[in-house]
């Protein structure tokens, strides 16, 4: 028997409802602010948070200063629509080179790395 669960992965931002933002548009869902927390309730009834981090600063990928700290991997059924989309929300390529994987990297708004992989 677990003992937790898991309630929502919350990520350190500078602007926590800009990036939430960014979240809805690529996955769905619901925003809920209040003052340097924001939750974005997920159609799948999970939580994708954002808390507000004075400071805050990016991490680094590929590298070893400021590494990643935490990425998230979405399946998505079509790279390349998924790539234009992500994109056209703010998103930024992290591995332009290789287009022959199953998956790319990107980092969001805020510099936090995520993948889309093809699912």
């Amino acid at each position: 028997m677990p003992i937790a669960t898991l309630g929502a992965v919350v990520l350190d931002c500078p602007d926590p409802v800009a990036l939430a933002g960014f979240y809805a548009g690529l996955l769905g869902g619901t925003i809920v602010a209040e003052e340097d927390w924001v939750d974005l309730r997920l159609p799948d009834g999970r939580t994708l948070a954002f808390q507000a981090a004075a400071g805050h600063v990016p991490p680094l990928w590929p590298g070893t200063e400021g590494a990643q700290q935490l990425h998230l991997d979405l399946d998505v059924a079509d790279l390349d629509a998924a790539e234009r989309a992500v994109l056209d929300l703010g998103a930024r390529t992290l591995d332009a080179a290789d287009r022959t994987r199953t998956f790319r990297v990107y980092a969001d708004p805020a510099g936090h790395p995520f993948c889309l992989c093809a699912g």
